[in-house]
């Protein structure tokens, strides 16, 4: 099957646009996202028993796990939507905005590069 890289699926934007492309395209969608605070599983209940829909929880800074499903998956493209966006909480732990928002996603970009060149 086809796929789509769908990073942070399942936060209020990436679970939107989840729903949409699932009933929208053909194309399945492997979701990745770690479920921190501003993950809900249950924002995706409307395409839980879509077998097109394949989650695993992870972090897009887990540079194996990534490389793994871009291997699995094949997929033909990648939308990253992961990230720390809670401003109140970047000024009391501006650690955790820097490793997903700025190394997580170098990490992210490093996977795809790699998986573009072997194809």
């Amino acid at each position: 099957m086809n796929h789509v890289l769908v990073t942070g699926g399942a936060g209020f934007i990436g679970s939107c646009f989840v729903r949409q492309w699932l009933a929208e395209e053909k194309a399945g969608v492997v979701n990745l996202d770690r479920l921190t605070y501003a993950g809900n599983l249950d924002s995706l209940n409307a395409v839980a028993n879509d077998p097109r829909h394949v989650f695993r929880q992870g972090d897009i800074a887990d540079s194996s796990l990534v490389a793994g499903l871009l291997d699995e998956f094949r997929p033909r493209a990648v939308v990253n939507l992961a990230a720390e966006s809670h401003v109140d909480r970047s000024i009391d732990g501006p650690a955790a905005f820097m490793r997903t928002n700025i190394m997580g996603t170098f990490q992210l970009l490093e996977a795809a590069l790699a998986y573009w060149r072997g194809l």
